[in-house]
């Protein structure tokens, strides 16, 4: 198991919460499936079905919030509250008012939920309580901001913030292609975007196209910076920066693969053997990646 999407923040280290405290505070809000009259549940869930919830290897904690979201379109309840005004409009000799439709809306939305549809997802946690990171598998900050939002809720004084960089990513990604150059460690790979600054905000995108050096530095020369910039680090791990320090599209490449011979081994087994690669080599390469834009700045 791997996490594709990094949205990363910051926590003291080392933290000074055991698995065993953690497991207490997260068992104030352990996940509950939504009644009949709830659009959406969210809560945290095991993350190997043991009835735990903080999973611990190496002493990396791994957790896993469990959202269940009713699916009931607006156009749907539109529909029902329409043809039920005509009803009543029918009945009384005039429309409903706004009051009469809002309530109408509300009653509909009441007695279409129980027979909704409903979707779950599971967003992962990983927390280093020994380096002091805390990483969400999320592919934006909203999703992020669920699983922040219950865990500050769940775990009492918790300190937690964004990483934050000396460089920005925005202005290193577009210095490192001025300069046709990646940081130690680093190579560029063939996708990219570069965004103006202007109200139109004209964007170019190369995907699966090689940079050539003299095209971009034009783009750049015209005012465009880059917002996104895929890479690859020690020839083990490629990835996409974005400019909001968010790490996309994860992807072990084959020398971690070759190294991880799971054949042998059982469903959990197998789990912690990734968990344990996944979080040494994302530890490795946050720590580089923070020391190529500049390191953080002083506290």
């Amino acid at each position: 198991m791997w996490f594709k999407n990094l949205q990363i923040y910051r926590i003291p280290a080392p933290w000074a919460i055991s698995s065993d405290q953690l497991e207490a505070f997260l068992a104030k809000q352990v996940f509950a499936d939504c009644s009949s009259l709830e659009m959406q549940s969210q809560g945290w869930i095991s993350p190997r079905e043991n009835g735990m919830l903080v999973h611990t290897v190496n002493r990396q904690y791994i957790l896993a919030l469990g959202t269940e979201k009713k699916l009931l379109p607006a156009t749907v309840i539109n529909q029902v509250a329409k043809a039920r005004a005509a009803e009543i409009e029918e009945q009384q000799g005039f429309a409903p008012g706004r009051k009469q439709l809002k309530d109408l809306k509300e009653q509909v939305t009441d007695e279409l939920l129980p027979r909704a549809f409903s979707i779950r997802r599971t967003t992962w946690v990983w927390i280093d309580p020994v380096n002091g990171w805390l990483v969400v598998d999320a592919s934006s900050p909203a999703k992020a901001e669920e699983v922040l939002k219950l865990l500050l809720g769940s775990v009492d004084k918790l300190q937690v913030s964004s990483l934050r960089t000396v460089h920005s990513p925005l202005t290193s990604m577009t210095d490192w292609l001025v300069a046709d150059e990646a940081p130690s460690g680093f190579t560029v790979d063939q996708d990219t975007e570069l965004r103006a600054n202007g109200e139109g905000k004209a964007t170019v995108r190369y995907v699966r196209h090689t940079l050539e050096a003299d095209d971009v530095r034009r783009h750049i020369a015209a005012g465009k910076q880059c917002t996104r910039l895929a890479m690859t680090w020690a020839d083990r791990i490629s990835f996409v920066l974005t400019e909001a320090l968010a790490i996309k599209r994860i992807a072990p490449l084959d020398i971690i693969k070759e190294e991880n011979d799971v054949s042998s081994k059982n469903d959990d087994e197998r789990f912690d053997t990734d968990l344990t690669l996944m979080t040494g080599e994302l530890n490795k390469l946050l720590n580089d990646l923070v020391f190529a834009l500049g390191g953080e700045p002083a506290a």
